[in-house]
């Protein structure tokens, strides 16, 4: 007898399709958006120049001619694709240069680039871990890590953002699973931008007996006195196992590699699914990507790196001035504060955040809003985040707008500083 369910009514029944619904109806939705050109601090979008404060072009290298010669080079000499994965006919010389940078800008004995930082993640994590290990993730991690982690059958034991304490306990908890473990965090959270307490971390890594992979999509070209991310930042380059990092960031390309042991890269190479059956990405993005990473390590890489953080100063100093609940900078235990290009802005309810965005969107600023399930239920919030390249002109003109906006909407709506 046939199945009378039908896979699709999911589609056409879940949670959010009436809110999408409305939401669309209103010009509400702030998702899709159509550029239609270069990702700079100034953009043209949907008909109009919009000030770009929702991008992840962290050092503004999209725009950069060597950038972009890096690219056409590759394009030049490879053609427009290689039409195999890395593992069969995909692998250029433009790789292994590009792996060998990146190794050494790690410090790392090796590194293996995937043709997506998702696919970095989801191949390491699935391939290292297995139904008979445990897997030990913070509540705040990128969702590609969940996913690797789902991927490899292992246990899973989620620990609430960034609480040392929840880690802990997690870590007694898995000394009884009978495997493995492994704990993996963001180094820089995408969301929050706030970063994670590595030496305490590693610390209890080290007690017990687990290994440590850290993603520095949002780190990488951005922290540290070389850019290597938070654990150069923090220190705790030579006992952390294994990092992470995306090139659609501060790279300014697409791409993703993971760093560590030479044996356990090695193992990746001939064991990871989404390495070896995912086609290799087009020679312009390798191209592009390696010439970024010449650039960020590069004298002029440590002025960028100094430059988009003084700008994510100037602006978390503008919208906290202008009475915005901004998500607060994460304090070392010496009092030091570390700043990272992300600078959100918490509104709470959903549907103030997608006013708030609309109201923005159409008065010449871009920024990313986040609703749950990418944060928690009640902590809906306006991501903004900056590059080296915006000049202090453009943030004045864009605080401006956010200022006249929040004028506005409270005397409609009442305080944006009540709430959660």
């Amino acid at each position: 007898m046939p199945t009378t369910i039908d896979v699709f009514a999911k589609a056409r029944e879940f949670e959010r399709l009436e809110l999408l619904t409305s939401a669309r109806e209103l010009d509400l939705l702030p998702y899709f958006r159509v550029l239609e050109g270069p990702t700079l601090p100034v953009v043209e979008m949907e008909g109009k120049r919009r000030i770009m404060l929702g991008s992840n072009n962290y050092l503004g290298l999209t725009g950069d001619e060597r950038v972009k010669q890096g690219a056409l080079d590759a394009l030049q000499r490879y053609g427009t694709g290689l039409t195999g994965s890395r593992f069969l006919n995909g692998t250029t010389d433009l790789h292994v240069e590009l792996e060998s940078e990146l190794a050494d800008w790690f410090g790392t004995e090796s590194a293996l680039v995937f043709t997506t930082g998702h696919q970095a993640n989801l191949g390491a994590l699935g391939t290292i871990l297995g139904p008979g290990d445990t897997v030990i993730a913070d509540s705040g991690d990128h969702a590609s890590i969940l996913d690797g982690c789902v991927l490899s059958r292992a246990k899973l034991r989620a620990f609430r953002h960034n609480r040392i304490d929840r880690l802990e306990r997690a870590l007694e908890r898995a000394q009884g699973d009978g495997g493995g473990i492994l704990v993996v965090v963001d180094g820089v959270f995408s969301m929050e931008g706030d970063v994670a307490p590595l030496e305490e971390i590693v610390d209890l890594c080290r007690r017990f007996g687990a290994r440590l992979m850290v993603d520095e999509a949002h780190g990488l070209g951005v922290l540290g006195a070389r850019g290597a991310g938070a654990c150069e930042l923090l220190g705790v380059e030579d006992r952390v196992d294994l990092r992470m990092a995306t090139f659609s960031k501060s790279l300014a390309s697409c791409g993703g590699v993971i760093a560590g042991p030479a044996d356990v890269l090695e193992f990746l190479r001939f064991q990871s699914r989404p390495f070896m059956f995912t086609a290799s990405g087009v020679p312009a993005a390798v191209g592009a990507a390696l010439a970024a990473v010449r650039i960020c390590r590069s004298d002029e890489g440590r002025e960028l790196f100094a430059r988009v953080l003084a700008n994510a100063r100037y602006l978390h100093a503008g919208l906290s001035a202008l009475g915005f609940r901004v998500v607060e900078q994460t304090r070392l235990a010496d009092g030091t504060e570390v700043v990272t290009p992300v600078v959100p802005v918490v509104v709470g309810d959903d549907w103030h955040a997608g006013l708030l965005w609309k109201a923005l969107y159409d008065a010449g600023v871009f920024v990313n809003t986040a609703l749950h399930p990418a944060v928690p239920p009640g902590h809906a919030l306006l991501r903004t985040s900056v590059m080296a390249t915006h000049d202090i002109g453009t943030l004045d003109r864009a605080l401006e707008v956010f200022g006249e906006v929040k004028r506005v909407f409270e005397a409609k709506h009442g305080s944006l500083t009540s709430g959660p």
